[in-house]
């Protein structure tokens, strides 16, 4: 086989561990050579590793996407070598043949002859964000499994408050459940602390609010309350960082694609056109993180927070991605590829990043309870033939499309209408109507109405 890199290193990467081969090929006598050394995961060690990669002239490494364990690794060598974290479902070796130096040994094989293709690392900016972005909703989520604590353990006293309120955690029922603890036990007196439209329901609130509440409960829901407001904070702390560093970031600057080639992105919309294109010309040259948000707040159902979310996990310059089927390829929201023998045997979708599946999917089910928005047309379209969780994951698909063209084109989002398939697709909805009442018994005969009237 054809020699790529003359002079290449692959790691196999432990926590404790690393074990590095290098193989380098002389370019007048065809001799390859290899070389294998084991060093610790200690930050002086891998500058040892670094030093002795530099020193024979080595131009690119490999590991596989071990945990969190290549990230060490790639920090510190980051830079100096053209470095590929490679997914190790790719480059499985020879069954029967597991160590750890003959794993480092297939990993510089496959490099040295090109056959290894580098996972998508984004800049050092972005992957910041990314953490703090997924740190925020792992808080987002205890918060959310405290509140069923609390709620749980309320449904222990009998006291039945979540049946009556929306959000136990309101500014009405967090006045009640405080003065719960200060000792009120007069129904009445609670219901009274009801604000705006909870007073309408005082009657209610009189007949939930009556229940048996222990010393150890008031333990529990003091405990429970104060984690709360914990976590409250934190995310608001997180939230500010995040906010900082995209308001205070520089625009980022235009990147290859994993390829090595720049990708232009395509001038026309596959399917129907979701966004405004009459100033696509005034938009500005390199998006900042912060127009990007702004941009992505114009589509229904995403806020500032999920925005932020989603742009630390797809970057804002797309064109490190050929065209929006290969972000929606990447990111796993798209039917899979499974065929054989001119059968297709499934259309199950990648796992692609869970990060950004889950606010991609939270996103479009806000957007489908959106009136009037043709993202609520286009669900309602497909929950009638396939159901509620494939019409989600369609919509959910549509939203990332249409975020790819906005940050391509930089303009916002310009809604097409709920009626935009039945304008699409008259005529078919006008004789699949006639002939439903034509069923029933009907003589029907349409009639335009004239733009006057």
């Amino acid at each position: 086989m054809q020699v790529v890199y003359e002079r290449c290193c692959g790691l196999d990467v432990h926590k404790k561990t690393v074990v590095a081969c290098l193989i380098t090929v002389s370019p007048a006598t065809a001799e390859r050579r290899k070389e294998l050394r084991h060093f610790r995961t200690t930050t002086q060690e891998l500058l040892r590793l670094a030093d002795w990669l530099t020193e024979a002239s080595c131009s690119h490494v490999a590991m596989e996407a071990t945990g969190v364990y290549w990230r060490p690794i790639f920090n510190l060598l980051e830079g100096l070598f053209e470095l590929l974290v490679v997914n190790a479902q790719h480059i499985k070796a020879v069954p029967g043949r597991k160590t750890d130096t003959k794993d480092a040994e297939w990993i510089a094989d496959l490099l040295q002859h090109g056959l290894l293709r580098g996972s998508f690392i984004p800049e050092t900016l972005q992957r910041e964000l990314r953490e703090l972005t997924r740190y925020r909703a792992s808080l987002i989520q205890d918060r959310v499994r405290m509140v069923n604590r609390l709620q749980k353990t309320l449904e222990d006293t009998n006291l039945k408050l979540g049946d009556v309120v929306t959000d136990i955690m309101g500014k009405s029922a967090r006045a009640m459940l405080e003065a719960l603890l200060d000792g009120q036990t007069d129904p009445h007196l609670l219901a009274n602390l009801a604000r705006g439209r909870m007073k309408a329901k005082r009657a209610q609130l009189e007949e939930a609010l009556v229940g048996t509440l222990k010393a150890h409960h008031r333990f529990l829901l003091s405990e429970q309350l104060v984690h709360i407001d914990t976590l409250d904070e934190a995310i608001t702390r997180v939230s500010q960082e995040i906010e900082q560093r995209m308001g205070a970031s520089e625009p980022a600057s235009k990147q290859r694609s994993p390829s090595g080639a720049s990708a232009p992105p395509p001038t026309t919309m596959p399917g129907e056109g979701t966004i405004d294109e009459s100033n696509a010309e005034q938009g500005p040259e390199v998006l900042t993180w912060k127009q990007a948000v702004d941009l992505l707040d114009t589509i229904p159902g995403i806020n500032q927070r999920a925005a932020e979310g989603i742009l630390a996990e797809i970057g804002i310059d797309m064109s490190r991605f050929p065209s929006a089927k290969h972000l929606a390829s990447w990111a796993g929201m798209c039917p899979g590829n499974h065929e054989s023998a001119g059968k297709r045997l499934s259309g199950k979708a990648r796992k692609g990043s869970l990060w950004l599946r889950r606010l991609l999917m939270e996103v479009a089910h806000g957007a489908t309870h959106k009136k009037g928005s043709y993202l609520k047309a286009l669900y309602w379209r497909i929950a009638a033939r396939r159901g509620h969780k494939k019409a989600l994951f369609a919509v959910a698909h549509a939203i990332l499309v249409i975020i790819y063209y906005l940050l391509s084109r930089k303009v916002s989002y310009e809604d097409l209408g709920e009626n935009h398939f039945d304008e699409r697709e008259r005529q078919a909805v006008e004789k699949r109507l006639v002939r439903r009442l034509e069923k029933l018994g009907y003589e029907v005969s349409l009639q335009a109405i004239s733009p006057a009237a």
